[in-house]
């Protein structure tokens, strides 16, 4: 597996296994099967609400801790050092592991600020093996770094043909923030899974039209998490390092860019509420 160092020295695989949106009774099989597959690198969070299952399934392989890279995640309510602190612990106990290989700030909302002096403290004590965010703007994530001693490891954010992240990827570049994308396949939103151009693509490499995305951003040097619950699927959407995309190929990808996102905007004031006031039980 092609791995990426982080700004501690830390490395991770640029290919994971996202459980994002998996019912919980079905992600234990998921992650075991993905892990089977050969799967190293495992994103959940408590958000998910499938922390337990994710362990299970972890415990279910057989592999060697040493051997995984597990993320999760902390939410808006656990602000405040203590709450950070304990929710971490809550994530530990559910995952059923001794340390997280890399714990991010879910969302750019609330005193994210003392989650990140927690997490700065949880890091020293060798808890967290690496420590970062998600869904940061650029504005808020060079604040976060200035202001503080660690500088975030990663940044997850939205990142698809349809919505590139040209500038937040070159500026996380500049400051030693790795980016990893989540809805890489925009959740199939715009035809992606019968785009004319990836399709074309795809069919000059013997691939798949995900395969084709999954090719791309890893060639853009970005960490990717697909999921599925299908073993078939899974060991397709591993199966991209043995082909590169042309010069041309790229270019192409890139003129699919609308700059926009398909989800929802995190400078929204109506997402930012409903996101704010979210509550994980």
């Amino acid at each position: 597996m092609q791995t990426v160092t982080l700004n501690n020295g830390v490395e991770m695989p640029i290919l994971g296994f996202g459980v994002f949106q998996i019912p919980d009774e079905q992600t234990e099989q998921a992650v075991s099967d993905a892990l089977g597959a050969g799967y190293r690198s495992i994103d959940t969070a408590s958000s998910y609400l499938n922390e337990d299952a994710v362990g299970r399934g972890i415990k279910k392989s057989g592999i060697a801790r040493e051997d995984l890279f597990i993320t999760t995640k902390v939410w808006v309510q656990d602000a405040g050092e203590a709450n950070t602190k304990r929710a971490f612990q809550k994530s530990l106990e559910r995952l059923d592991l001794d340390y997280i290989d890399l714990y991010l700030i879910h969302q750019p909302f609330g005193d994210y600020y003392s989650e990140w002096r927690a997490m700065q403290d949880l890091h020293r004590e060798g808890r967290i093996r690496a420590i970062g965010v998600a869904n940061f703007p650029m504005d808020r994530l060079v604040d976060l770094i200035e202001q503080n001693e660690i500088t975030p490891a990663v940044n997850q954010i939205e990142t698809h043909p349809f919505y590139q992240r040209v500038e937040e990827h070159q500026l996380m570049r500049e400051r030693g923030v790795q980016h990893e994308a989540w809805a890489q396949f925009a959740e199939g939103r715009n035809d992606l899974f019968s785009n004319p151009n990836l399709s074309a693509i795809g069919q000059a490499h013997g691939k798949s039209i995900s395969q084709v995305v999954l090719r791309w951003l890893v060639q853009r040097g970005i960490v990717v998490i697909p999921k599925s619950v299908r073993r078939d699927r899974m060991e397709e959407n591993l199966d991209v390092f043995d082909f590169e995309l042309t010069d041309e190929e790229m270019a192409s990808i890139a003129a699919m860019d609308t700059d926009t996102t398909l989800f929802f905007d995190h400078r929204d004031p109506k997402e930012v509420s409903r996101l704010g006031k979210r509550r994980v039980d």
